[in-house]
Parts: structure tokens; sequence; C-alpha cells
């Protein structure tokens, strides 16, 4: 590849996986020896945070790492745009990884299917909207690919991200963020008991936080408000939450304490 295209892509996303390495690494040291002296111990990459909701206690986990490591979940919700097209796999994004965690691979390492994206191609025509955005907030279900080797089954795409024309931005709001995430667990509950084992936890990122320019307390208010109205209801579900930085996985943890409703601000452009 060329030099220029090596610094603007690939530069960027082998810097930021050994700089998420370099600090698990620190965490898991820290944790192990109780930490540095005067610093506090390491939470590590796996956390449980307990809330109410809906007069009853609901335990979280939160990861704090890269999507493509979570393990024995039944259902990932991956953000997407309207046009349900994917990013490149060589891209940092949560969609991008998880395309590529689930490509299927010859004994060199070559991709020989390319799974996500041949599901929802599907999926599109099946719907009968093939080269047509959906509408914010729809979500779409295919399998996992490689990743049911990981236990993972099924990958929920849902659609946020809105393409601003002549631009390589996107908007988001945090209403399509609530509309989709109570949609997948709608799409959840529909598929539950289609399988055996029935599918029982799903992992949530912060969507809309990444390319969509949502700060961190905004996509997980929006989230949230979905989930707690779900678990409000009595559904119980295993709600996961996967986040790759402290400053995300802070706001997780916030939950007990109580978060405000999202705003639902269009950006006038």
């Amino acid at each position: 590849m060329s030099v220029e295209r090596f610094r603007k892509d690939h530069e960027v996303m082998v810097l930021g996986q050994v700089a998420e390495h370099i600090v698990r690494l620190v965490a898991e040291r820290a944790g192990a020896s109780g930490g540095a002296s005067g610093a506090e111990p390491a939470d590590g990459t796996h956390r449980t945070v307990r809330v109410r909701a809906g007069g009853r206690s609901v335990t979280l986990t939160l990861h704090v790492h890269p999507v493509d490591l979570v393990r024995d979940v039944d259902v990932i919700v991956s953000p997407a745009n309207v046009h349900l097209a994917l990013p490149e796999p060589y891209k940092s994004s949560v969609a991008a990884s998880l395309r590529r965690a689930a490509a299927v691979r010859g004994v060199t390492g070559d991709v020989r299917e390319d799974p996500l994206r041949h599901e929802l191609l599907a999926w599109a025509a099946a719907q009968g909207v093939p080269g047509r955005a959906v509408l914010p907030g729809t979500v779409a279900a295919t399998g996992a690919g490689a990743l049911a080797d990981r236990g993972v089954r099924r990958i929920y795409h849902a659609a946020v991200a809105v393409p601003r024309a002549g631009t390589n931005d996107y908007d988001v709001l945090p209403s399509d963020v609530t509309r989709a995430t109570s949609r997948a667990l709608a799409v959840l509950a529909e598929e539950h008991a289609r399988v055996l084992p029935p599918l029982r936890s799903v992992c949530l990122p912060l969507l809309g936080s990444g390319r969509g320019g949502l700060p961190y307390a905004v996509s997980l208010a929006a989230v949230w408000a979905a989930v707690e109205a779900e678990s409000a209801r009595g559904a119980g579900w295993d709600v996961h939450f996967v986040v790759r930085t402290p400053e995300a996985a802070a706001q997780v943890e916030r939950i007990p304490a109580g978060i405000r409703p999202a705003p639902d601000r269009r950006a006038a452009r």
C-alpha cells in the first residue's frame, strides 16, 4: 500500500491497538500487585455495576476492552449507518472490528468469507430495501460468522448514523439511539426461543459515540433509557456494556447515581 494510505488508516489502527494492549497489561499488573504505591487498585477489564430498575436490582457487566475480545455473550449490538454499509475491515470502529473478527479465514489467514456483509445484503434484499437507506432505529439481525467460535451467536446491526451530504461525517440523534436499542431488545425477545439454548445475553457499545460524535454521557443516557425501560417491565436479559476507554467506563459506572436523559439536538448545518 502507499505511505499515504498507511498513515491515514493503518497507522492509526496499529497504534491504537498497541496502546490498548499496553493499558491492559499495566492494569493487569497493577491489579495483581494490589496497585502502585499511592494509587487505587486497578479494576481490571471486567466489572459489575448494580443498578435499580423498576424497583428491582439489576446487575450489568462492563467490559473495558475492544469489542472483538467479548466472549460468551449471545448477542452483540453493532452501530451501523442507515445504508447498512459496513466499514472496511482495517478500520478501528466497533463495526469494522466485528466484521474483521467474524470473517472466516483459511490456514494462511486469508479471508475466505465475509459473512456479515453477505448477510446484511441478504437482509436488505429480503426487506425490499437493497441499495436504499433504512429508517434510523432499524435493526438488522445476522449471524456472527467466526465469532460463533467465541460464544457469540448473533450480531444486531443498529442503524443510528445518517451520512452528512458532501462530507465523511455522520449525524446521530440520541432519540434514534434509544429507538435502536429498544428495537434490538425487541428483536432479542423475538429470537429468544428460536434457538437452543435460548438467547439470554446482549452486549451494547455506546452507540453513536465514535464517528457519530455523541459524547459518552449523551450516548449512555440514550442507550440506558431503553435498557432501563425494558428492565422495569421485568425483562431478565443479561446486559453487558463494552467500552474502550476509562472515561467511557466511568460513565457506565455512574449509572447507579442516576443519569440525565440525553438531549435530542439536531445540528443545524
